[in-house]
């Protein structure tokens, strides 16, 4: 009996998983087909896919938030919000979905570091943007670091490997899975999975080297 049990449970589990996979299909198509209307100057179509993306956005603007240390004067909302209204005056030519948080991660990281600097400038006491950067390639030392530093760190690694650049702006901006970055840059996912490695390490190098 325990068997049977066991058994129509994982055929419950499998069912459950495919009803999922089915639904964020349909979803996905729902997506592009919005986007590539809005491509061809649909207005209504542009304003539909605003419910349909938002929990996306904010849960990765979510994933990114979380890793601010102190407690960030940004929220998540607000962060979807500007970066939907930056999104929304602009037209990519929208392909799919993938494309379209591509474009997105590239908007929040603009919005998170105009933040940063116009806190600075405002030389508040206290207030530096830092994140919790975390080595995972050679340690599991954790430490906080300036978002701003982080951010010419990037440009440092831009100059060295437009790709490898990219790919951080993607996974840790954009929140993107490899398979999603792999679909961005053309590239396969074991190579997304070896290239983050690399950016990971040389950014930890390179944001520690002073210590």
């Amino acid at each position: 009996m325990a068997a049977l049990h066991a058994s129509g449970s994982a055929l419950c589990e499998r069912k459950a998983q495919g009803y999922a996979a089915r639904v964020k299909t349909r979803s996905a198509a729902v997506v592009t087909a919005l986007l590539q209307a809005w491509s061809r100057g649909d207005v209504a179509a542009r304003n539909q896919l605003f419910p349909l993306v938002y929990a996306e956005l904010r849960r990765r603007a979510s994933g990114y938030l979380r890793r601010e240390r102190p407690a960030h004067t940004l929220q998540p909302t607000a962060l979807v919000h500007e970066a939907y209204i930056r999104l929304s005056g602009r037209n990519e030519g929208w392909s799919d979905r993938v494309q379209f948080f591509a474009i997105a991660s590239q908007i929040m990281r603009r919005i998170l570091v105009d933040h940063a600097r116009a806190r600075r400038a405002a030389k508040r006491p206290g207030h530096r943007m830092q994140i919790t950067l975390t080595e995972e390639t050679a340690a599991t030392d954790t430490r906080e670091v300036d978002l701003l530093a982080l951010e010419d760190a990037l440009e440092q690694l831009a100059a060295a490997d437009s790709r490898q650049a990219r790919l951080v702006e993607l996974r840790f901006f954009g929140g993107m899975t490899n398979e999603e970055v792999a679909s961005v840059l053309g590239v396969s996912e074991a190579t997304v999975y070896r290239e983050w490695r690399l950016a990971k390490a040389w950014l930890y190098q390179s944001l520690t080297s002073g210590d």
